[in-house]
């Protein structure tokens, strides 16, 4: 069950990264908000290396990022930095790099469903810290009392959301089931200045598909993940691999960009 708005002192639960301040929307006490175009529009993401995904998203990610499984859950995520609170792929003008796929756990921002206890629903928030939601804002949140057309379409792409983060869970509880995650390292081999390589840096310790495994499978398993679909997100997972590479150039561009900045 979903609502559009819900009662400010609903007992609320759930996973709120990039939430400041999230609040049960209402007209009660929202009924005065709206959106209001800001500078630096997802600077909201710019101290934040994993962003999390759909399956259905794993192909357009794959072409920026590398689409790894982490912690308990295998939570698919889209690797955007080296190092925690570092994002390759937003600028200090708060902009996504032009190339750049734009995950719909960050485009949903700054409304996010969260979960109502004590109702058992899930009902819709917004995020009163963000930058962009202000009192007499030109987008209002409401009009007539009711929710605008604005608050109407965040309420649809939210519930799209949701159906494919159900959708995510089944294709990792599939995967986990076929047992095949194996835990890999993201490994980076320097070269000391004679040229030869340096000692390897471990990046990154993750969960991704086992090719040695797939391949293992029976025929007819393989066929139920082509038929499904499954197949295709699992190549496209397994190809966005190769942007490790991608991620160290980016580090090494912003890395030699700093004095220049800093001098200027």
């Amino acid at each position: 069950m979903t609502d559009t708005t819900a009662n400010a002192n609903a007992a609320l639960t759930g996973n709120v990264l990039f939430y400041g301040q999230p609040e049960p929307l209402s007209l009660e006490a929202h009924a005065n908000l709206g959106v209001e175009p800001v500078d630096k529009p997802y600077a909201f993401v710019g101290q934040t290396n994993m962003v999390p995904l759909t399956v259905t998203e794993f192909a357009p990610a794959a072409l920026s990022y590398p689409v790894i499984f982490v912690g308990e859950n295998k939570q698919p995520v889209a690797v955007m930095g080296l190092r925690a609170g570092e994002n390759l792929f937003v600028n200090e003008d708060g902009d996504f790099r032009a190339e750049a796929y734009i995950p719909a756990y960050v485009r949903r921002y700054p409304f996010v469903f969260a979960n109502d206890d004590t109702q058992k629903r899930l009902i819709l928030c917004v995020d009163r810290a963000a930058s962009f939601i202000k009192e007499g804002g030109s987008t209002p949140l409401f009009t007539d009392g009711q929710p605008s057309a604005y608050t109407q379409q965040a309420m649809e792409f939210c519930n799209n959301f949701e159906q494919e983060r159900q959708r995510t869970e089944a294709f990792v509880k599939l995967l986990t089931d076929l047992d095949l995650f194996d835990v890999k390292e993201a490994v980076f081999t320097p070269r000391n200045p004679d040229g030869s390589a340096a000692t390897p840096q471990k990046l990154a310790e993750y969960f991704a598909v086992s090719e040695d495994k797939l391949k293992a499978l029976p025929a007819e398993k393989l066929a139920e993940l082509r038929d499904n679909g499954a197949l295709g997100q699992i190549y496209a997972h397994l190809v966005s691999l190769l942007g490790w590479d991608r991620l160290i150039a980016l580090a090494f561009v912003r890395a030699a960009a700093q004095p220049t900045a800093a001098n200027a």
